[in-house]
């Protein structure tokens, strides 16, 4: 059973809601950041990474940035370039990219929920990235980047999806990277219920996209509950935002690996090395992996397809993803990348950026690259039921939800 209710959002005027919405934070460098804020003010990263809106002597993790970002927020409320909405509602959120849509429901999920477990996770955190998070949640006293959540798919919650669409929308713009983006915004109280009954009749709920964001919302809310002892768990801060997407709409693209330092190895002698693990062979031009159990290799302009052999993938959820074999069969023992997390000569690059730039990333530090065949939706289902955790950077999901349409405020 899931708890999944409606809120009171805090959004941008219907006018500016295409120049208020951000792709995450975290997908940007703070010099990016800070150059897309210059092109477009109202942007959402303004107080996403306010540390766009400091000088660059300012330490992106000085108590200033928070501090800046608490300001701003409040600022734009104020101006009403943020309005709140008086009553709790769900929203539709529907993305399309390359004529592709997948539509999500926008409410706000139970930190109890994930404490159980009903809410699965598929990936560590980094303690480092939830203390950046934790701390400007706690200074805006608002969660302001969804977390991307999968559900597998119900007919019930898809006809109550295609009967919203049917009415006007709150939101629909098109983004400068051509993704559109429309909302529709559920206020009736028997679609409410329709909504909340369905969840509460799911067994469990997944993590796509947004473990850092996730985890750190949980502890702000906990730490909450510590100074709040007569808490009821109706509090806001109970709950965190989230956008629910059913399974069978998901893309997941490759999230390829570059590896930049040979560990010693002469590049010449690496082809018959990776000949141990499967089937090696020439092929022209980029390769993109077409099944499960290949990977691409790019070494010294050639590019190759490498068909790991059966006997080295175990039966098991983790063991046999293909991002597993390679790890443990090619990059710990052949490049001695132990640690892929922390490790500062193996970089992840999101299928997003095309092989071109993988290439050029090799090229450049005269390095190997492996492009992946991606991850599937079941994979991520079946690793999270086992209550295991994928190797680091496993998935990438396109579209990115943007932040800034949605904030949910929590009590001081």
């Amino acid at each position: 059973m899931a708890v999944v209710r409606p809120f009171c959002a805090i959004r941008p005027r219907a006018d500016i809601a295409s120049s208020v919405a951000a792709l995450p934070y975290d997908v940007y460098s703070r010099a990016e950041a800070k150059a897309e804020t210059i092109r477009q003010p109202l942007s959402f990263l303004c107080i996403d990474r306010a540390e766009s809106q400091l000088g660059d002597d300012v330490d992106t993790y000085d108590p200033r940035v928070y501090e800046k970002a608490r300001q701003l927020m409040e600022s734009r409320i104020e101006d009403n370039t943020f309005v709140k909405d008086n009553e709790p509602c769900f929203y539709i959120y529907r993305l399309i990219m390359d004529g592709r849509s997948q539509t999500g429901i926008v409410g706000c999920a139970s930190i109890d929920d994930y404490i159980s477990g009903t809410i699965k996770k598929h990936e560590n955190t980094r303690e480092d990235k939830e203390i950046d998070r934790i701390r400007h949640v706690d200074a805006l006293s608002a969660q302001t980047g969804p977390i991307f959540l999968a559900y597998k798919a119900r007919s019930d919650i898809k006809e109550l999806i295609l009967k919203t669409q049917s009415n006007d929308p709150l939101y629909d713009f098109t983004a400068p990277d051509g993704i559109s983006h429309t909302v529709w915004m559920i206020c009736d109280p028997e679609d409410i219920d329709t909504i909340k009954a369905a969840f509460a009749d799911t067994d469990a709920i997944y993590i796509a996209d947004g473990h850092h964001r996730c985890a750190s919302a949980v502890k702000v809310g906990l730490t909450r509950r510590q100074l709040h002892p007569g808490y009821t768990g109706d509090e806001e801060f109970n709950y965190f935002l989230s956008v629910l997407f059913a399974d069978d709409e998901l893309m997941i693209m490759d999230y390829n690996r570059l590896v930049t330092n040979l560990n010693g190895h002469d590049a010449g002698d690496i082809p018959g090395i990776l000949r141990a693990f499967g089937a090696l062979d020439k092929v022209d031009g980029p390769y993109r992996p077409e099944q499960k159990g290949e990977v691409g290799v790019y070494l010294s302009g050639t590019w190759y397809r490498l068909r790991f052999d059966s006997a080295i993938i175990p039966d098991d959820p983790v063991g046999e993803l293909d991002v597993s074999v390679l790890q443990n069969n090619v990059l710990e023992p052949v490049f001695g990348i132990i640690d892929p997390r922390t490790d500062e000569r193996i970089d992840f690059i999101g299928g997003i950026r095309g092989l071109a730039e993988l290439e050029r990333r090799a090229a450049d530090c005269n390095g190997i690259a492996f492009s992946m065949y991606p991850t599937s939706i079941s994979e991520l289902f079946a690793v999270a039921d086992a209550g295991r955790l994928m190797p680091p950077k496993s998935t990438w999901f396109e579209p990115k939800l943007r932040s800034g349409l949605f904030i949910h405020q929590i009590e001081r």
